[in-house]
């Protein structure tokens, strides 16, 4: 766990919070008012991953940046499990303890699943959805079809399945505090200029022992094993979502999550919503292109 006030040289300025609400302490940014963006990472990072859009973006929003389980400022707690339901539920208790409402989700990575969860629970307090290369998966008929054809061909999930079958899936991410940048590398990141000293240190920093590295294994190990519960939502809540403004913005150089297969789902969730593909740039979008996400994202908000 990273140290609440560690600011990495000045590129995270933000002052830390903390809810015991999930029952442990989960930490979050909070910076500004008016409508709340509330902007869920991924695997294997955390807020850090917002910097930018909190920065821009605080100045006319509510900025709500939570670090999930296991990962960022955020406990990691030995005893508990880090699926994706189990998110779900963290992510349900803290937005419950802070009272957001009328809330525009921004999503990358796994914080699509779990963002979407949190739809389906609460769909009345969600007025738009935004995927940074974040699936959105809602019930959709196709969706186990696309998880299983993805995970045939992304080098990650391919790892994790040989990892997990030989028995090396604990020790590798265990180290995950040394390898961070070969995993970033692998999930498709392509911004190199980004890298110093610095950078590394910001993404290393919550994996300093395998204890640590509980949130990252348990992420992984649950693809492997199955243990993730993709929330179904009622009939209700998919025509409230489907009714609400929406935008993927999807790095066409992501090696982890392809856009054949998980913009579909977007469009079924969401057929209004738009879809802008980014030649070039990698799974870790917010990282690769933050003028360009930025520029989107203004303009979604401004015509939502």
């Amino acid at each position: 766990m990273i140290a609440a006030h560690e600011t990495f040289d000045g590129t995270f300025p933000y002052r830390p919070h903390f809810s015991t609400a999930p029952g442990f302490r989960m930490h979050h940014v909070d910076e500004g008012d008016g409508p709340v963006l509330l902007c869920l990472h991924g695997e294997p990072t955390w807020g850090y991953l917002f910097r930018d859009l909190v920065r821009r973006f605080a100045p006319t929003h509510r900025m709500v940046v939570p670090d999930h389980m296991g990962f960022g400022k955020s406990e990691t707690p030995a005893d508990r499990t880090y699926r994706l339901q189990d998110h779900v539920d963290n992510l349900v208790a803290l937005v419950d303890d802070l009272g957001l409402r009328e809330i525009t989700l921004v999503l990358h990575d796994f914080g699509g699943p779990v963002g979407m969860g949190l739809a389906a629970r609460r769909p009345g307090l969600v007025t738009g959805v935004v995927s940074l290369n974040g699936p959105t998966p809602f019930g959709q008929p196709r969706l186990p079809d696309a998880l299983m054809a993805n995970a045939a061909e992304s080098p990650w999930f391919r790892w994790i399945a040989r990892a997990h079958a030989d028995g090396s899936l604990d020790a590798v991410l265990g180290e995950l505090g040394h390898t961070i940048l070969g995993t970033l590398k692998l999930n498709g990141f392509e911004n190199n200029a980004l890298i110093t000293d610095t950078w590394l240190r910001a993404y290393a920093s919550p994996f300093p022992t395998r204890a640590e590295a509980a949130g990252a294994l348990g992420w992984a190990k649950g693809f492997a094993t199955g243990a993730h519960v993709f929330e179904v939502p009622s009939d209700e809540a998919r025509a409230a979502l489907a009714a609400v403004p929406a935008l993927a913005v999807w790095g066409g150089a992501d090696r982890t999550l392809g856009a054949r297969h998980f913009l579909p789902l977007f469009a079924e969730a969401f057929p209004r919503g738009r879809i802008v593909e980014l030649p070039g740039v990698g799974h870790y979008s917010p990282e690769d292109a933050p003028d360009a996400i930025a520029e989107l994202l203004r303009e979604f908000l401004s015509t939502a």
